[in-house]
């Protein structure tokens, strides 16, 4: 990992789970590392992280106020290097206001990461590129699978869209952390490894992008998630439904 390329780095959703592990090893690797949480109370669980150097910052992605206040807010601090969008829930109406229109505001608000890593997940594959009907506002409860294929279309657009970025898609595998059970099959201990490593490996591989990886090793995703007609058509109604355009 090359310090001299990427120092900043921030990690939503990291009080618990993958973005927690991701947030950990990177603060021990040496890289300066922004933490977020969602509320105050989670917000307590990064104590030790702060203690260590973390940065901390604090917005309820599921509400667009505070996403924008947070993206103000890293807009005028020290420059991001890289941003790995970690945060995401399974249920309820929370789904696309946070798996989507959050990532795609702070892509839109934040200057200057040239690395951009949006957790996707094996369920887009039973995703539907059907964006007529959806509920962006998260009034009534969405669909996980629609929103993961939605998060990779959107991360496979902005490599497309912004030449020179680095962004890319990662299914971590159904790990054992509070959103996957604890019965879930997956390596734990996999799940972070290949987000860390796209957004500070000088390695070929990840110097890449447009892909969607699935530990270190870039597969194929669902065909609309390539389909450069259904990612124009996704960010256009992104843009239509927050106001916000993708440069």
């Amino acid at each position: 990992m090359d310090h001299a390329t990427v120092r900043r780095i921030l990690v939503t959703g990291s009080a618990d789970g993958l973005g927690r592990l991701a947030a950990e090893t990177l603060l021990g690797d040496g890289y300066d590392v922004v933490v977020h949480a969602r509320n105050p109370d989670r917000a307590r669980a990064l104590d030790p992280l702060v203690d260590r150097g973390a940065r901390l910052v604090v917005a309820d992605l599921a509400d667009r106020r505070s996403v924008h206040e947070l993206a103000a807010t890293l807009a005028d601090g020290e420059p991001l290097d890289a941003v790995i969008h970690n945060a995401g829930v399974y249920r309820g109406p929370a789904i696309m206001p946070v798996n989507v229109v959050a990532p795609y505001l702070l892509t839109a608000l934040v200057p200057g990461p040239r690395r951009l890593v949006y957790l996707s997940s094996g369920s887009h594959f039973s995703g539907r590129p059907v964006l007529d009907g959806v509920d962006w506002e998260g009034r009534t409860p969405g669909s996980y699978g629609d929103s993961k294929l939605f998060v990779t279309a959107l991360a496979l657009a902005v490599a497309r869209l912004r030449p020179g970025v680095l962004s890319n898609a990662v299914d971590p595998g159904w790990v054992p952390t509070r959103m996957g059970g604890a019965g879930a099959p997956d390596d734990l201990d996999l799940g972070h490894v290949t987000q860390e490593w796209l957004a500070t490996s000088d390695d070929a591989a990840a110097l890449t992008a447009g892909g969607y990886w699935y530990h270190q090793e870039r597969e194929e995703p669902h065909a609309s998630a390539l389909d450069v007609a259904f990612q124009n058509r996704l960010v256009a109604a992104l843009e239509r439904e927050t106001g916000v355009a993708l440069r």
